[in-house]
This record gives structure tokens, sequence and C-alpha cells, in this order.
């Protein structure tokens, strides 16, 4: 499995929280080696990013992807809250 980010994305990462950015690759390893992974709650999102998945970094932070090529490649777009993410 290939990891990649969007320039939106790392700009976003750049200005989460220290704890947001732990969490996170702490969150990736476990993607890596198990997708569906429950502490994850990777799932498909609907309307207008209907054509990506999320995954939970904590209770209210979200990393949006989408999985390339049958998810040999999964490539990031988007990190934030919640509310920052789908409002």
């Amino acid at each position: 499995m290939q990891i990649e980010y969007s320039k939106k994305f790392i700009k976003e990462f750049k200005k989460c929280p220290l704890n947001i950015k732990k969490s996170f690759v702490s969150k990736l390893k476990i993607l890596i080696n198990n997708k569906f992974d429950i502490t994850l709650n990777n799932h498909s999102l609907s309307g207008k990013l209907k054509n990506y998945r999320s995954i939970n970094i904590n209770a209210d932070w979200r990393a949006v992807f989408q999985e390339i090529n049958s998810g040999k490649i999964i490539y990031f777009v988007a990190i934030g809250t919640h509310s920052q993410l789908y409002s």
C-alpha cells in the first residue's frame, strides 16, 4: 500500500496541534496493517464527498482520503475537525 498526500492535506496537517499529528501517525500505522480496524471507523462518505472515505483521528478529528488503483494507493486529501470538513 502506498500513501500519498495532497498539497491541501500537507498544509492543513502542518497547522494541526501536536497531539493530532501524533494521533494521525498512530492511526496511519493501523490503517496500513488493517484498513478496517474498528478503531479507525473507516467509512465511505456521501454527498459532495461520495468518492472519498474517512477515518477517525480522535473523537472530533477526521482524515479524508481516496482509494486509488483498488486500494493500492491511499491518497489523503484533507484533515480537520468534523465541523471543518463536513459543514
